[in-house]
């Protein structure tokens, strides 16, 4: 087809695509989408939105099975993972429905295809039936967000190994799940299956799990895995991988040697790589990094005038509320004239392994690293009495201060709602107030906020 020219091409329909699209159409601009797949990118579609909705089945199943600890009595307990999926489905359903409606409500042109560069205004789009059609513009947004990576293990391809989007399809409780990984996504899959019934054993090279977290949190995190029944290995290598579905044979090498693993199923879970390969990026003179994620500076801009790159494509922590800033920072400067940049944004997270570890800011090794005077406050959840009165008292929370101002540098908490309690001292953290307005504040009881003026109370 014929050149088609519009004012700004969004390639990539996530959590900040989908958005800055609808109100560049919405402004008057003459708008377009791509979209390979499906409206709405990694978060609705096969990350936030579908795992914890799994997750809160899991924590279900938990709850039924302590039940007795709260004097209720039930029956036997049953997992039917059809329906854990078929709910799953429905919700991400009901979500990217909402973001079609939108995009069509704004006016967007909306591309079903795969895109790829033909120069620093041009883009090829070979559609759904194999044809192709070029769209071009002064403004080109790429948000094609990242997929899971494929390690380099021998026999990895000749057997029928999961991945953190495939797992979500299983309509049968693994026997014995074997997980590559000990970040967010492969401890988060392997507690709900541990709870769904599998027999579940973590592989992590390094050694700790959650390598960014301090060595206390990381421990903490292992203990409560280990407790709910998970093999957790450290510091162990996969070697290689052979069978078939129903039975694997994973080897490992490890602290004491080589060891050989069985499992029915295995997840790989061991990082994320940017969609960039196929975007013929060079064609624009677009730079990435090694592992292919577009470099762009403090207002998202890549080195190419005019380009711009937004969400898990430009590499950094590959949260959807991350993508969804970068949104608000090219709409108020491409849009409305501002000045935004990524500069000093706060960085706040939640894994959702349960109880949930919530964190903002530095931790204790960062902030030492940084050679900052700092004094740490360490509250366990069983000193909570919401966390008592609910029976889920396992994990502390932790803040770091800076000596000299008073001001809260970080705060982490893991124990139950922690990314809640997160939030609160978030708030403070934005507001710049001293850890002193926490601690003598007045919260509401009993409520998990107000264990944070016992948290600030004890400061070292």
């Amino acid at each position: 087809m014929a050149d088609q020219h519009f004012d700004a091409l969004i390639i990539g329909s996530g959590q900040a695509g989908g958005p800055i699209a609808t109100d560049f159409a919405r402004a008057g601009r003459r708008t377009a989408l791509i979209e390979r797949e499906h409206v709405g990118g990694t978060c609705v579609n096969e990350g936030c939105t579908p795992t914890k909705t799994m997750v809160a089945s899991a924590r279900i199943t938990y709850l039924a099975r302590r039940a007795a600890e709260y004097g209720v009595i039930t029956s036997d307990i049953a997992v039917n993972m059809a329906r854990v999926r078929e709910r799953k489905r429905s919700i991400v359903a009901d979500f990217r429905s909402s973001g079609e409606r939108s995009l069509g409500q704004a006016g967007v042109t909306f591309v079903a295809g795969e895109a790829r560069l033909r120069d620093p205004h041009t883009v090829v789009v070979r559609e759904q039936d194999g044809a192709e059609r070029s769209l071009s513009a002064d403004l080109i947004i790429i948000n094609v967000g990242a997929r899971p990576v494929k390690p380099d293990l021998p026999g990895l391809d000749d057997i029928p190994w999961l991945d953190s989007t495939s797992i979500m399809e299983l309509d049968e409780v693994p026997e014995h799940l074997l997980v590559l990984g000990g970040g967010y996504i492969a401890l988060e899959f392997g507690q709900m299956f541990r709870r769904f019934g599998s027999r579940v054993t973590i592989v992590q090279r390094g050694p700790q799990l959650l390598g960014r977290e301090d060595d206390d949190v990381a421990e903490a995190v292992a203990d409560i895995l280990r407790e709910d029944g998970i093999e957790v290995l450290l510091e162990s290598s996969a070697v290689s991988v052979e069978g078939e579905a129903g039975a694997i044979r994973l080897d490992l090498r490890g602290p004491n040697g080589e060891r050989t693993l069985r499992g029915s199923h295995m997840l790989v879970a061991v990082g994320r790589m940017p969609n960039t390969d196929r975007l013929n990026l060079p064609a624009a003179g677009v730079t990435t990094d090694k592992s292919g994620a577009i470099r762009v500076n403090e207002r998202l801009e890549t080195n190419v005038p005019g380009i711009y790159a937004i969400g898990d494509v430009k590499g950094g922590p590959a949260f959807t509320h991350i993508s969804y800033d970068d949104y608000r920072i090219l709409r108020a400067n491409l849009l409305h004239g501002g000045s935004l940049t990524t500069a000093e944004r706060q960085m706040p997270y939640t894994v959702f392994i349960d109880p949930q570890f919530g964190r903002v800011g530095l931790n204790e090794r960062e902030a030492r690293e940084q050679g900052r005077a700092v004094r740490v406050a360490k509250l366990p959840m069983a000193h909570v009495a919401r966390a008592l009165e609910v029976g889920e008292t396992r994990g502390f929370m932790k803040a770091v201060v800076d000596d000299a101002s008073d001001q809260i540098l970080g705060f982490m908490c893991l124990g139950i709602e922690g990314g809640e309690v997160m939030s609160i001292v978030q708030v403070a953290m934005l507001g710049r107030l001293p850890y002193t307005a926490l601690r003598d504040g007045i919260f509401g009881h009993p409520t998990l906020a107000e264990s944070l003026n016992n948290l600030f109370t004890d400061l070292r």
